[in-house]
């Protein structure tokens, strides 16, 4: 297979240094160049890294993004005007910022996951079903657990989950959002779907679902303890995304479930 040119934003971050550790070991791959958000004097694993230009993105086939919700935008902004591919990790955008990133997804190929990992997305569409199955007798909520670093909350996957509850019950998510919590032991079920972020030490990722009739109570619930999963799915990602027309694609359409 002709190797993929990649280019990976927030190499400093987390998820950029693992990203970095991951493709180094997949042959596939060819890191092309690294962005930060700031000038970097340094060489990061052999490349120094730039700032988010059309130079820094012009010689990439992927543009792997794990950063904030402004710096992604701004990937798009250079990508989507170089016919670059983009796969996103990113959380915490908008409904303003999600709309932008439809628009963009018309000129380029996108791939956007809140989780890149084959177990989250599975958990995903088992809450779907559950929340088909179980119907509007069921009250939900969502609990997740992440490092202490991770400052957006409810967290990606967390909304990737409530929007399986809501594509169950055929409804809009942002029409069942309900209260958010920070750190609470427990948090009462609504005929909204709640969500309790706890934030600490350095959990990687625990996500729970929960359905509650007031007789039985469903839970359905994912851990992760490698962050290699994320940056592996996102590598797997884009080699999917390689065939693939302008679009807004999921981890969903990757792995086939319908």
């Amino acid at each position: 297979m002709k190797k993929i040119n990649l280019t990976i934003t927030g190499c400093l971050g987390r998820m950029g240094q693992q990203l970095i550790k991951s493709s180094k070991k997949d042959k596939i791959f060819k890191i092309v160049s690294l962005t930060e958000n700031r000038n970097i004097l340094k060489k990061v694993s052999g490349i120094k890294p730039e700032l988010n230009t059309f130079h820094a993105f012009k010689k990439a086939d992927v543009i792997i993004d794990f950063t904030v919700p402004r710096c992604t935008l701004q990937v798009l902004k250079i990508a989507s005007k170089l016919k670059k591919r983009v796969v996103i990790g990113t959380t915490g955008f908008t409904k303003k910022e999600e709309d932008l990133i439809r628009k963009y997804s018309k000129k380029i190929p996108i791939l956007k996951a809140g989780n890149m990992s084959l177990g989250v997305n599975l958990l995903m569409y088992l809450t779907e079903v559950a929340s088909r199955s179980l119907g509007k007798k069921f009250f939900t909520k969502i609990h997740e657990v992440h490092h202490r670093h991770k400052k957006d909350y409810p967290s990606g996957t967390a909304l990737m989950l409530a929007k399986g509850i809501a594509d169950g019950q055929n409804k809009n998510l942002y029409n069942l959002i309900g209260n958010k919590y920070l750190n609470k032991k427990t948090i009462p079920y609504g005929k909204k779907i709640n969500f309790n972020s706890i934030r600490k030490s350095d959990v990687i990722g625990e996500h729970e679902v929960k359905f509650s009739s007031g007789k039985e109570i469903v839970t359905l619930n994912h851990e992760s303890f490698d962050r290699a999963l994320y940056s592996e799915g996102a590598l797997t990602a884009s080699k999917w995304l390689m065939r693939k027309k302008p679009g807004l694609y999921s981890m969903r359409d990757l792995l086939n479930f319908k």
